[in-house]
């Protein structure tokens, strides 16, 4: 009987995933347009605001390693890479190893910009927390290790 679930309780588990889903959707478009609203920010679109966040959290990763880990075809992976270089937030520069594969850095201006905004996310979601009564903070606070393991096993499948 070792993972099997009792009758129902994958009913109830999916219908409780789509609430999350959607509840977490919600929060990120809100936070996007907090983003876009703000003239300073410059937002991009959401694919290479991505890939930029990757790279800087994976620096050196290869054009298809990105492809592979945003599961886009690499062809439009190399595009936005253009855009973000011309843009000045990503560097392309060659492997020491064989000097043929390109490796991508996040420039100084791309650091930045997402420091920037995750600043603008992070002051909305905090004065927005601080206007929830106690018990929603806590458990929000308490979800956030859990939700980072549900990512974790939804990467996996």
């Amino acid at each position: 009987m070792a993972g099997r679930t009792a009758p129902g309780t994958a009913d109830s588990a999916k219908a409780g995933a789509a609430g999350l889903i959607e509840a977490l959707g919600a929060v990120q478009r809100v936070a996007r347009r907090t983003v876009r609203g703000c003239a300073h920010a410059e937002p991009l679109p959401p694919a290479r605001s991505e890939l930029l966040r990757l790279t800087a959290r994976r620096p050196g990763i290869s054009v298809a390693e990105a492809a592979a880990e945003l599961g886009l075809a690499p062809n439009s992976v190399s595009t936005m890479v253009s855009k973000l270089a011309a843009d000045g937030l990503l560097n392309r520069g060659r492997a020491a190893a064989d000097g043929r594969s390109v490796r991508l850095t996040v420039t100084e201006r791309g650091t930045a910009r997402i420091r920037q905004w995750r600043d603008i996310r992070a002051e909305l979601a905090g004065r927005a927390l601080e206007r929830l009564e106690a018990c929603d903070r806590q458990a929000i606070t308490a979800a956030v290790p859990a939700l980072a393991r549900l990512a974790a096993r939804m990467e996996e499948l």
